[in-house]
């Protein structure tokens, strides 16, 4: 939802001051969807008892926001007036899933790892 509303709202009325780092749009995209992809991840776990396999969840996972990521970036383009859909930032939220989905893996396997199923 933070997501979501984030990507479709304008902040241009707020006034609030703003940095001038290049790219700074693109880190943003992708720890957004870094911590999406992992989060969603853990969620799955936990609604499952770790019933439905790592793979499955690392996938659907890693599929469910890399596809609304294409998709808010699509709505940005046509739907509204004030923002813009950008490839990079759908490459940068692609690549933020994937990340995602690499980190969560590596939580559930090795020497240390946590266990998938409850």
């Amino acid at each position: 939802m933070f997501v979501t509303f984030s990507s479709l709202y304008s902040f241009s009325s707020v006034g609030a001051p703003s940095l001038d780092i290049p790219h700074l749009d693109k880190a943003v995209h992708f720890v957004f969807y870094f911590a999406a992809c992992l989060l969603g991840v853990f969620f799955i776990r936990e609604r499952t008892n770790g019933k439905l396999s790592l793979r499955k969840a690392l996938l659907s996972m890693f599929f469910a926001t890399v596809f609304f990521g294409i998709l808010i970036e699509g709505i940005q383009h046509t739907y509204t007036t004030n923002r813009v859909g950008d490839v990079y930032d759908g490459l940068a939220n692609s690549t933020g899933s994937f990340v995602g989905a690499l980190t969560a893996k590596l939580f559930f396997s090795g020497k240390r790892q946590l266990n998938w199923k409850h």
